[in-house]
Parts: structure tokens; C-alpha cells; sequence
């Protein structure tokens, strides 16, 4: 993908079909007017340096939201200046909502307290946003340390993000990514539910289903200290994001959703049809039970296929009328 980021000029880009054209703008977004939200659980070891490495490129408005760290996370976030929030619930996804809740600023840089994300790269995720894009992506791929991500971790990465693109119809190059840059009246226009680590999934399916214009920005990525320890587990983190994309799908692309469900369905009562046939032609052996089960699911099958692409019908039209009121709403505004 080119670097949008640092593209000059009047630019567009393609968002599940449709093209949205993003205007440059001639004003800069001064750090004052963004807010570092750092969720945390456990980080003792690397938020002080993460902290004073967003303070050392000028952006002083860092809150950290503490998931009730058993360690000195909150102690040395305190002692370093920044604001810290307990979270109430507990989960990446609940902090991030929750701490959104308190931000006063029109703009949220978010990032991960483990020292993998280079507070250098700030200022480029940022500057999209002042191009008038929405929300930013940094992509760890474009200059990953070696022993950064496991191998298992790296295909399941790009296993992940050709799955999101195949099932979404966007290709955001890093959707796992926690590096993130974003408007707080975007954020507001989604619909967010996930707790955990499949926050960055669910944002990344809410832009594409809401329009959100959204770029990709290259960043470093750096391996995680040796005395700070993950709080991810690769198999079974991976699963639930795996299985929250293709739920996700329901909504922002049902024809999938339920045409998968419903080809599912016309298989299997395929499979047991033949069987039956099979087992009347060579023996004469009847399975009337296991017949009518064949039957039924073939049709089951063939209803979810029909309800998805009524579905689909309704999305696309949902998405005509939201996108053109928002046309006339900021028309209205320029006006």
C-alpha cells in the first residue's frame, strides 16, 4: 500500500467498494489537542520509559487506565505525571470504552505500555488526522524487529488480516495493530462491545461498516523487554479473533454471514442424502428419518442463503442513506 500518511495533496481511497475522497487541510494538530491513552495491566517493568518517551516528543496529555495491576504499573505511572484510571470492568476493549468516557480533547493516540510501539512515530500517526482522515493503522510489518513476533504469531497475524479482508472486503495490512490514531466524534459513531484483545478487530470492522476514513501509516515495532511478560495467548486469543470476525460479518456483511451458514447447510444435507440414495440403490435399505433430516437442512440452507442476500440488500441501502445524511450534515456545517 502507499504511504498515505505522507502523501501531499487532495486523495482517495477505496472503503469496501466505495470511494471516499479525502481534502487536505491546512491545519496542524498541536499535541495539547490529543490525548496518549495507554491501557495497561502488568507493565511495570516498561511504562515509565513508554511514558517519558511520549513527554520527550511533546505530547503531555498521557492517561494510562489500569486493568488492576498487581505490580507498581499505576505507582510509576503516577510518579511519572501521567493520569491514571482503574478500570471497572476488566478487559482491553472495556478500558478503552471506559477511558473514552474522560477524554476532553478532540484527538486519542493509543498504544500498548509494553515498550514494543516507538513514541517516535507519533507525530506520522497523527498527522493523517489533520488530513482529514478519521482513523489511523499503524502497521507493524513495515519494520518489525526480528525476534518481535514468534512465527506463530506472525501467521496467525497474516492469517488473521487476509481473513478480515477476504470476509470485510478492506485491507488494512495490520488490523491486530495497537498502535492506533483516531478522532474521539469517529469513536463515537461506533458500535463497540468487545472486553478483551479483539478490540482492535472490532474497530477495525466498525470502520469499514460505518465509512470511516481510514489510512495505513508505517511504524516500528520492537520486541518486548526481556522482564515484561505478555498477557496474550497466541492459540486461544487468535481463536476468539478469528471467530469474532466472522461473527462481525453479520452485520457488515450478512450476505457471507449467511450464505456460508446456509451453503453449510445445503452440503451436509447433500453429504446425507447421497447416503441414503446410496444405501437404496446397493441394498435397498431405507432411511426415511434420515431423509427428511437431508431435506430439511438442504432447505434451511437455501432460506439462510435468500435471508442473506435480503440482508445485504437492506446493509447496502442503510449505508446509501447514512453516508448521504452525513454528506448533507457536514454541507449543512460548511454552510
Amino acid at each position: 500500500m502507499e504511504d498515505d500518511a505522507v502523501r501531499a495533496g487532495p486523495t482517495t481511497l477505496s472503503d469496501g467498494g466505495d470511494v471516499v475522497t479525502v481534502t487536505e487541510e491546512s491545519r496542524e494538530i498541536s499535541p495539547d489537542d490529543v490525548c496518549v491513552l495507554i491501557p495497561t495491566l502488568d507493565e511495570a517493568a516498561t511504562i515509565g520509559d513508554v511514558i517519558d518517551g511520549f513527554y520527550d516528543e511533546g505530547y503531555t496529555n498521557v492517561v494510562i487506565v489500569d486493568g488492576d495491576s498487581t505490580d507498581d504499573t499505576r505507582e510509576i505511572a503516577r510518579e511519572r505525571g501521567a493520569e491514571v484510571l482503574v478500570q471497572s470492568g476488566s478487559g482491553k476493549g472495556q478500558a478503552v470504552r471506559e477511558a473514552l468516557e474522560y477524554v476532553t480533547v478532540p484527538y486519542v493516540l493509543m498504544a500498548d505500555g509494553d515498550g514494543t510501539y516507538d513514541p517516535t512515530d507519533a507525530d506520522k500517526m497523527i498527522e493523517p488526522l489533520s488530513r482529514g482522515y478519521e482513523h489511523v493503522i499503524g502497521n507493524r510489518f513495515a519494520d518489525m524487529d526480528d525476534d518481535a513476533m514468534r512465527a506463530l504469531n506472525g501467521f496467525g497475524n497474516r492469517l488473521i488480516n487476509r481473513a478480515f479482508g477476504f470476509v470485510h472486503g478492506a485491507n488494512y495490512e495490520d488490523i491486530l495493530s495497537g498502535y492506533r490514531a483516531f478522532t474521539v466524534d469517529s469513536f463515537d459513531r461506533l458500535s463497540l462491545d468487545s472486553d478483551g484483545f479483539t478490540i482492535e478487530t472490532e474497530l477495525a470492522v466498525e470502520c469499514v461498516k460505518h465509512g470511516i476514513d481510514t489510512t495505513v501509516v508505517p511504524i516500528s515495532y520492537s520486541a518486548r523487554p526481556d522482564e515484561s511478560e505478555t498477557n496474550l495467548h497466541p492459540v486461544k486469543d487468535g481463536g476468539t479473533i478469528l471467530l469474532a470476525l466472522y461473527s462481525l460479518a453479520k452485520t457488515n456483511n450478512p450476505l457471507f454471514y449467511f450464505g456460508s451458514l446456509g451453503m453449510g447447510g445445503i452440503i451436509s444435507g447433500g453429504c446425507i442424502a447421497t447416503y441414503v440414495l446410496w444405501e437404496w440403490i446397493q441394498y435397498r435399505q431405507g432411511h426415511e428419518i434420515m431423509a427428511l433430516a437431508a431435506a430439511a437442512a438442504i432447505l434451511l440452507g437455501v432460506q439462510l442463503i435468500m435471508f442473506g442476500v435480503l440482508s445485504d440488500m437492506l446493509v447496502t441501502l442503510h449505508r446509501e442513506q447514512r453516508r448521504r445524511l452525513e454528506r448533507i450534515a457536514r454541507e449543512a456545517r460548511d454552510d
